[in-house]
């Protein structure tokens, strides 16, 4: 087994003003995803400028944060925000949704696209083979704040968290998504967008990259407390809501090999 370090959540404290590493992973994954951007973006007839790509960066910014919150609150916290209608709006107590936030984000892609007169795929398949890059921060800093752990196990890597009051030897199932829907899902995106694909195949690689991803961690990730397991003691509602990415995800795929080859 081994030993949780003992990281302060708090980078920084100057009087009352905090601030933390998770929401210092949050600001590196932007600035991740920005300086890559930048680079492709100078490359001969990338049709991207440098102030597109932090345009653009700047609304995924707001849709991550805004829909995030909101995913959280329709999928996770329904019973919280009935209970307090202002809940959602105190972001110091915390909760964010992945799921959520991919919705904000196209939703922003979808108004940039309309703004700069690109198609939607344009500003989509430039841009999400970045988005890994914050889901490796993000999930790193779940890490040191400690929260989102596996289930109890006996394997050597096991980890006591200091936030379980049962202090169970348990997965470090964010570490597990911060390597498979970070880094693997990085590289593999990557990889399949420095050459030219169709319009949509490499969003769709990432619904099914994510998806699959999300689906095999859950397996090791303990459920919402609140929440529980949906049915038969093993579905999660992580897995409920990625199913679908993979679905469509592949469907965008063929979809948009085959109008290729039509075309």
């Amino acid at each position: 087994m081994l030993s949780f370090p003992q990281i302060d959540p708090v980078a920084i404290s100057i009087g009352p003003l905090s601030v933390h590493w998770y929401g210092l992973t949050y600001l590196a994954g932007f600035l991740g995803a920005w300086w890559l951007g930048t680079r492709r973006a100078k490359k001969a007839n990338s049709g991207w400028t440098v102030d597109q790509v932090g345009d653009v960066i700047f609304y995924g910014a707001v849709g991550v944060i805004v829909g995030g919150r909101l995913g959280y609150g329709i999928f996770y916290g329904l019973d919280q925000w009935a209970q307090d209608w202002l809940w959602i709006f105190k972001l110091q107590q915390g909760g964010m949704s992945f799921h959520g936030g991919m919705l904000g984000v196209l939703a922003a892609f979808a108004y940039f696209a309309h703004k700069n007169k690109k198609t939607y795929f344009q500003v989509a398949d430039f841009i999400v083979p970045m988005v890994p890059i914050g889901l490796a921060t993000g999930r790193f800093g779940n890490f040191i704040n400690a929260e989102l752990w596996g289930r109890a196990t006996d394997v050597p890597w096991a980890m006591v968290f200091p936030t379980d009051a049962l202090q169970l030897a348990r997965h470090p199932s964010m570490l597990y998504e911060c390597a498979l829907e970070g880094i693997v899902l990085f590289a593999l995106l990557w990889c399949y967008s420095a050459k030219v694909r169709p319009a949509g195949a490499i969003t769709g690689l990432f619904g099914v990259g994510y998806g699959v991803a999300r689906i095999f961690v859950e397996f090791f990730r303990e459920p919402d407390a609140h929440i529980g397991y949906l049915a038969g003691g093993w579905l999660t509602m992580g897995m409920l809501l990625s199913l679908p990415m993979v679905v469509i995800g592949i469907a965008m795929m063929v979809w948009a090999y085959r109008r290729e080859q039509k075309a």
